[in-house]
């Protein structure tokens, strides 16, 4: 799995909704839709691609925890310079290091010059562990 993180500022930013920075051009949200949807085809070409979803803004996001037995919940947006997963795509390929040149080239996502975001930009690549543990009996 290739993770995307991000902020809600550097959503808002995309959106062009960035108070503090300036937004994004409509050419330049269209240039990076578009790097997207060629590096997404080039898995779908390769037939490693299994999915692929971007999340809601944090805006939309619940924290739960419990406390002393009582389930406590925040509200998003959750402060600014918190990142949290905001997209993810899963491929199927012959080896962990194919998953890592796959994420090499979203890692060097077009921005433009005047796009700073909260960190450096960077995707994580973890495998899925999907052999569960046998439950003892």
């Amino acid at each position: 799995m290739i993770m995307m993180m991000g902020s809600q500022r550097d959503l808002d930013m995309l959106s062009g909704n960035g108070h503090d920075r300036q937004p994004w051009t409509l050419e330049e949200a269209r240039a990076l839709h578009k790097f997207m949807g060629d590096w997404n085809n080039a898995l779908v070409e390769s037939g490693e691609f299994v999915e692929a979803h971007g999340l809601s803004a944090p805006a939309h996001a619940r924290r739960v925890s419990v406390r002393d037995g009582v389930p406590v919940v925040t509200e998003g947006p959750y402060p600014e310079t918190q990142e949290v997963l905001v997209g993810y795509t899963t491929v199927e390929c012959e080896s962990f290091d194919r998953a890592t040149e796959i994420a090499a080239r979203l890692a060097d996502t077009p921005f433009p010059e005047h796009a700073r975001l909260d960190r450096p930009w960077y995707v994580d690549v973890r495998p899925i562990d999907d052999q569960a543990p046998e439950p003892e009996i």
